[in-house]
């Protein structure tokens, strides 16, 4: 599955903003005090593919929200 958390993920690895997992070379990493641990159950990993996707897309909807909204307000001026 490809990474969903950004456009530039090929690039460095990609969190998933406020939890402690970061998706790097197309595998989940668990983020703890002491370290990282590979995730390695295909149905966590495909939880957390899931949800980034379900994020993202929340994300771009609330941004383009955010969009409509500024333009409105310039347009009433």
């Amino acid at each position: 599955m490809s990474d969903t958390n950004s456009s530039a993920a090929h690039h460095r690895p990609a969190p998933l903003t406020g939890a402690p997992v970061v998706r790097r070379g197309g595998q989940w990493w668990l983020i703890t005090g002491e370290g990282s641990i590979l995730a390695t159950d295909p149905t966590f990993s495909g939880e957390l593919d899931r949800f980034a996707a379900a994020k993202a897309a929340a994300d771009l909807a609330v941004a383009q929200l955010r969009a409509d909204r500024g333009a409105r307000r310039r347009r009433s001026r």
